[in-house]
């Protein structure tokens, strides 16, 4: 792979990954500072709704092209540029005094985020061949969650400092850097035509999915294959910080270091199965490694704050969002016709999205009710779903590459 491309891929898969901890975990944890309630905590995960939604404006994206950088990259700069701004001001806001404020803030960075994703997972379908789908989807994914672990990890530590207005600023500095990594994209019109009219563009993706013989297995399974991780991360700062007693210094410590190396590793490890196993077999083991990362928050709610397990729990779970993500991008983009790339794409996202914003805003309720000792192994038992779906693998009508 040239090394353009190669460092087109990170600088657009930091630039996708760090909003996500900006409106999830890391606000989370502001307001657990600012002693928001766990309900009203919970009900932030509401903030994130567009990453779900984002189909319903996807297919303008993939009809519209903005003047001067092509269909792709000029979306995806400007969503870039109102994003910086919409952190800039949340970065001036006072929780306390204007709770609102707050919300619509967030929901601007979420939405101009999961615009800028659209152009860039379509951008990435586009520019990668076949053959290098699955390594570019790897490099991407480990570049987006170290974007996590430094709005994240790197996040708190600084809060912990500079406090957090001085950390959302600088999140929205960093949010320019990945602004280079679009003018250094190749531009893709010429790879893949536009739909003729904006119907084409709304109705033509939907119509080519509908008539493929086991959508609804495929689709069934984007929303429930990841649905144990979502209900887990919702609450898991609030439970190191509040339940458990973790600082913010020590909680972004180990998503600096440990966590950084477990990420990388992960989308290695990722990429490396997707190349001497089938895709079946890669996504079995990835969703059993996935469920597993889950119980090493309930190891910490049974044996106590101890930063060895902090630190395995926290290891494990990166290593399993690096694997599992990379095996599920690899067949959700692989699932994907060409012209309606955008549209498609957005729509096997949001609904991988789903479960983080329809069940993420009970999950406060769902903590105070369970208690934390009861409330991981929940999660835990959310991923089975997902799994018993491949056992029905040969009726979701992939391709054959894919059947295997």
């Amino acid at each position: 792979m040239p090394f353009r491309r190669l460092l087109v891929l990170i600088l657009l898969g930091f630039a996708s990954g760090l909003p996500l901890f900006l409106t999830g975990s890391t606000l989370r944890a502001w307001m657990t500072d600012e002693q928001w309630s766990l309900a009203s905590i919970g009900l932030l995960a509401f903030v994130t709704l567009p990453y779900s939604l984002k189909v319903f404006w996807a297919p303008l994206l993939d009809r519209y092209a903005l003047p001067g950088l092509g269909r792709r990259r000029g979306w995806m700069l400007l969503m870039q540029g109102l994003m910086v701004l919409a952190l800039v001001l949340l970065a001036r806001t006072n929780p306390r005094l204007s709770m609102l404020r707050v919300v619509w803030l967030g929901l601007a960075v979420a939405f101009t985020s999961a615009t800028f994703d659209i152009a860039v997972d379509a951008w990435r379908a586009e520019a990668l061949d076949q053959k290098h789908l699955g390594l570019g989807n790897s490099i991407h994914i480990a570049a987006y969650r170290v974007a996590m672990l430094v709005s994240g990890g790197l996040a708190l530590i600084l809060a912990n400092f500079y406090g957090w207005r001085t950390t959302y600023l600088l999140m929205a500095l960093i949010t320019c850097l990945g602004m280079l990594g679009t003018w250094l994209a190749v531009n893709t019109d010429g790879v893949a035509r536009a739909p003729h009219s904006l119907r084409e563009a709304v109705v033509g993706p939907l119509q080519d999915l509908l008539q493929r013989p086991g959508i609804g297995y495929l689709l069934a399974f984007a929303v429930f294959y990841k649905l144990g991780d979502w209900l887990a991360e919702a609450m898991t700062m609030p439970f190191l910080m509040r339940g458990m007693g973790f600082t913010k210094l020590q909680i972004g410590t180990v998503q600096k270091t440990t966590a950084m190396v477990a990420i990388i590793l992960g989308g290695l490890i990722g990429g490396w199965m997707l190349l001497r196993m089938s895709l079946r077999k890669a996504l079995w083991i990835c969703g059993f490694v996935q469920a597993g990362s889950i119980l090493g928050f309930w190891a910490i709610s049974l044996l106590g704050a101890h930063l060895p397990l902090l630190v395995a729990a926290n290891t494990l779970e990166n290593l399993a969002y690096g694997m599992g993500g990379s095996a599920l991008v690899a067949l959700l983009m692989g699932s994907c016709n060409r012209t309606y790339t955008g549209t498609q794409y957005a729509l096997f996202s949001a609904l991988t999205a789903l479960p983080r914003t329809l069940f993420g805003g009970l999950t406060g309720f769902m903590a105070e009710a369970y208690g934390w000792k009861l409330y991981f192994p929940v999660c835990a038992a959310a991923a089975i779903p997902g799994l018993l779906l491949l056992l029905l693998w040969d009726r979701w009508g992939l391709p054959e590459g894919d059947q295997s």
